[in-house]
């Protein structure tokens, strides 16, 4: 069984709030969604399970957010995680990023990304972005 590959959390933040993320320091964050693009090279199941519980020792910076917000969605594409960079510029195009955010392992400005609008537009989005054959 494959057991790698990306996904995107879909994340909904009821109120503006400012959050310490460990290394980035204070981070003020708007009411809202978030799309949160992450990879896993083994245990894939498990990255997700783990992102799902709101107990949790804090290792990424999406742990500091996901304290405060709710993981409203979660696309998954199963394989390599090279395709996680590619995912991210997708994800750009229609969000506004939150700089240094998840991206501190590779060249990109963010691997999270607010979205102001309502969640049926956000869907929207994502479903133009994604090869809806390999996601689910």
């Amino acid at each position: 069984m494959v057991d790698k590959g990306i996904y995107l959390l879909v994340i909904r933040l009821d109120q503006d709030k400012e959050i310490v993320v460990g290394a980035l320091g204070k981070v003020p964050f708007k009411r809202g969604f978030y799309l949160y693009v992450g990879s896993a090279k083994n245990g894939l199941k498990n990255r997700i399970s783990r992102h799902l519980k709101k107990e949790k020792k804090k290792h990424w910076h999406i742990d500091y957010l996901l304290e405060h917000g709710d993981i409203v969605d979660v696309k998954v594409k199963l394989g390599g995680s090279e395709e996680e960079c590619l995912l991210a510029k997708k994800v750009r195009d229609f969000t506004e990023p939150i700089p240094d955010f998840g991206s501190s392992d590779c060249r990109c400005k963010a691997h999270l990304f607010y979205h102001p609008q309502s969640l049926s537009e956000l869907n929207k989005n994502i479903k133009r972005i994604l090869d809806i054959d390999n996601y689910s």
